[in-house]
């Protein structure tokens, strides 16, 4: 196993079906002794958005570092099965938990924009991986912050800090951050549950426009973003307090939203639950 993951993308051919991005097989995960998810299986399309529900507390999250090894940083966790990105092990011996982090990076619930200028956040991790010359970062930040749909309303204000944006100007500018080291796929962890209604439609807007070239993947508690956003969904239930969580339906999200085929995920989606 190499040092760092060969993750380019194959490009699309029109009319095929979709390659696989991501591959997850006999996922268990631990909480030092408490066993927080088991038995997980799915496969993660290219260049599409799938979406994560379930009750709080169910492991939508948990799951989603596992994609990107984020839960290495909480001590005593422990991860078993096998996480592929394009057919390479994640957690192979060899592999570097920052460069999968670039190619595979995360939006939070709270926007987080580091306390410098809007530029000096979007540049920020060119510069970590050697870019120096400023007309190069000036495209950089210029061509991440279009994709980001933020252009326009911060070019006048580049020096100005990022904290100052609002909320949903703020969660934009991060997602401009992560697409400024030009990520594969884009872990979004209720990216919209901290913004105004506004905000909320540039954010659905932006993924749509992101998905010809990023995976994206995102928890939601909405069950109609969910609907709205997604091209597949996973429902995933923790049936008793105590007991790991698992992934009880996976697959095309008109299908789970119209014709689920366990009792589960259609008493959880027509709100008997949750």
């Amino acid at each position: 196993m190499s040092d760092t993951l060969d993750c380019a993308a194959s490009p699309a051919v029109e009319g095929a079906a979709p390659e696989v991005k991501i591959t997850v097989r006999d996922l268990d995960f631990y909480y030092g002794d408490f066993h927080a998810l088991t038995g997980i299986s799915c496969d993660i399309k290219a260049r599409s958005v799938t979406a994560f529900i379930g009750p709080s507390g169910c492991g939508k999250s948990t799951f989603l570092r596992c994609l990107n090894r984020m839960n290495d940083l909480i001590p005593g966790t422990r991860v078993d099965g096998t996480v592929l990105l394009d057919g390479q092990d994640i957690y192979g011996p060899g592999v570097d938990p920052v460069d999968l982090r670039r190619r595979v990076g995360m939006i939070f619930q709270q926007p987080n924009p580091f306390p410098m200028s809007i530029y000096d956040n979007v540049a920020y991790g060119p510069r970590l991986h050697g870019v120096k010359k400023k007309s190069e970062l000036d495209d950089i930040v210029r061509d991440s912050l279009e994709r980001a749909n933020l252009w326009k309303e911060v070019k006048d204000i580049l020096d100005r800090g990022g904290l100052t944006l609002s909320g949903g100007q703020q969660q934009r500018l991060c997602i401009a951050r992560v697409l400024a080291v030009q990520p594969d796929v884009l872990l979004m962890d209720e990216p919209c549950s901290a913004i105004d209604p506004t905000s909320v439609q540039k954010i659905e807007d932006l993924m749509a426009e992101l998905k010809s070239s990023v995976t994206i993947i995102i928890v939601t508690h909405n069950m109609q973003q969910a609907a709205r956003t997604s091209d597949e969904t996973a429902f995933f239930l923790q049936e008793r307090s105590g007991e790991p969580a698992v992934l009880v339906e996976f697959g095309r999200t008109a299908d789970i939203f119209t014709s689920p085929k366990d009792k589960r995920t259609e008493d959880y989606i027509t709100g008997r639950f949750g």
